[in-house]
């Protein structure tokens, strides 16, 4: 079988498909291609009103692309409510090394020095893929995710991808596209630039504007 390469993950999220494993202990990759694509759109993205209480009055610290693997590996973890994670080795391996091409980034929520949640993803143009969160205490992965989105507004981003839809993003306004509205705004997205910003204080607020 042909290894899997970096130059091989970034074809495929360009053609709009995905590696998976089955767990975190599988060595296997699977590739999914769903019929029913999650996105979160830039720009309905909202927020609950506790949430927004909770961000004004959060004393954590953000960071961006400082503890990129510990991030994957928060991810890879399994959790009460996650018993199982598709985060193996391999997935890691390969993304640790998107990171240092500058093409794989992180948002970080940091207490007294020890990571207590983020989010991980890849950035092709225009496109970012939303890929996994955790988090160690409450509101961690959202407040990570309400900076992210802030960041690319700023950066210029046109396309969050999310690959799937969740509860937890429903509240966001996260949606599931057919495939091939989902394969347009894929291409219309690759075709334009955009830089992630790593600033530490970009205001939460530029995520709502």
């Amino acid at each position: 079988m042909r290894p899997l390469t970096s130059d091989i993950l970034l074809r495929a999220y360009a053609s709009g498909i995905f590696p998976m494993a089955r767990t975190r202990d599988d060595p296997r990759i699977y590739w999914i291609d769903p019929d029913q694509r999650g996105i979160l759109p830039l720009d309905s993205f909202h927020i609950s009103k506790s949430l927004g209480k909770a961000l004004r009055h959060s004393t954590l610290e953000i960071r961006c692309d400082t503890a990129f693997e510990a991030v994957m590996r928060g991810c890879a973890d399994s959790a009460e409510d996650r018993p199982e994670t598709w985060i193996n080795e391999e997935i890691i391996s390969l993304f640790v090394e998107l990171f240092r091409y500058g093409l794989a980034h992180s948002v970080e929520t940091w207490r007294d020095g020890r990571l207590m949640g983020g989010l991980y993803g890849l950035g092709l143009g225009a496109a970012f893929f939303g890929e996994s969160m955790f988090s160690r205490e409450t509101n961690a992965s959202k407040i990570a995710l309400v900076h992210l989105v802030a960041r690319l507004k700023r950066g210029g981003y046109h396309l969050l991808d999310t690959q799937f839809v969740t509860e937890h993003l429903t509240q966001f306004g996260a949606m599931e596209i057919p495939r091939q509205d989902y394969q347009d705004r894929l291409a219309a997205a690759l075709d334009e630039h955009a830089t992630f910003p790593r600033e530490a204080d970009i205001p939460w607020q530029e995520a709502l504007g």
